[in-house]
């Protein structure tokens, strides 16, 4: 039985510092999503796609800004089950550690829906906003799905930035166990924002990047404005699912054929460089870059490198 689907509650919180008037709505793939686009609207386009449970506010605004000062307009969105798009209504209870132990044996794993699927509503937004091709830059989870939409609508990309990600391959993917116990882990009050910001804190003290530090009150800030924002965790379990399901696509990495850059840090307590390494390996011509003192985040340092490494990616496969 397919998922049915719903839309989160429009007024599930709002903080003054949100950029709601920004914000739009766009149906692709059969779902809504909610979108923000910056900058001049006939400028080459970067699609930024995030990662597991996070928001289109955790892209920071100071980095989009910079990539649009750059030149470029930049479009970023919620995916499915986050933020104010779309929430799958599944019938079923995730189940992750079973779900885990089945995917590291090579057993299929059932999921409201795969990656394959996200990719396909990210290639569907740039279909309804008429953007006929993009630059993908993906964190995480977002970089899975865009090396699954650089493999399966290459027509619509014109590269491929896959950021702190990985194939799919267990075997050179599996993290620390400390920082796969506390991003399975929940807030102590699951109803209380303040706990849930204690979590995601939690968290990010684990993954981060050991090099770059973040500044506490200022992460915070940003936190809770999130939560403010909308908050749907049982979505992080059904996109984890999805991952899962995915099984391995070291095959399928290997059909992409677009300009392709990977960039991962050297101390990622979540995804070992190992992981980015393999996938500049398995995609014909990828270039790797390896960021000492980077972890699993986008602390304000990393930022920076980012950026350029990104900038002179795009200008480069667009042959400026």
């Amino acid at each position: 039985m397919p998922p049915v689907v719903s839309l989160p509650d429009a007024s599930s919180g709002s903080d003054a510092d949100d950029a709601l008037a920004g914000e739009s709505f766009a149906t692709a793939n059969g779902i809504d999503i909610c979108y923000q686009s910056l900058g001049d609207p006939g400028a080459p386009v970067i699609l930024l796609i995030m990662g597991l449970g996070m928001q289109l506010v955790a892209w920071p605004d100071a980095f989009c800004l910079r990539l649009v000062e750059q030149g470029f307009r930049v479009i970023r969105f919620d995916n499915r089950d986050t933020g104010r798009s779309t929430r799958i209504v599944w019938r079923q209870r995730p189940r992750l550690l079973l779900a885990i132990a089945r995917g590291l044996l090579r057993l299929p794993v059932t999921a409201p829906y795969l990656l394959a699927d996200m990719a396909d509503d990210a290639a569907g937004l740039l279909t309804a906003l008429q953007v006929p091709r993009a630059h993908l830059v993906g964190v995480s989870l977002g970089g899975m799905v865009a090396q699954c939409l650089a493999a399966r609508h290459p027509q619509q990309v014109l590269s491929l930035s896959s950021i702190m990600s990985a194939t799919g391959n267990w075997r050179v993917a599996l993290g620390k166990p400390a920082a796969l116990r506390q991003l399975l882990s929940r807030p102590a009050k699951p109803d209380c924002l303040r706990s849930q910001a204690d979590h995601l804190l939690r968290v990010f003290s684990v993954i981060g990047s050991p090099g770059f530090p973040s500044d506490a009150v200022e992460l915070r800030r940003q936190v809770e404005r999130g939560l403010r924002r909308a908050h749907y965790p049982r979505g992080q379990a059904h996109q984890l699912l999805a991952v899962i399901a995915a099984g391995d696509r070291r095959r399928e990495l290997a059909t992409i054929r677009v300009p392709t850059l990977v960039v991962h840090g050297a101390d990622d307590p979540l995804l070992p460089p190992s992981a980015g390494r393999e996938t500049a390996q398995l995609i014909p011509g990828a270039r790797l870059q390896i960021i000492d003192g980077m972890g699993h985040d986008l602390a304000p340092g990393v930022q920076a490198l980012l950026l350029d490494a990104i900038v002179a990616h795009c200008r480069s496969a667009a042959g400026g």
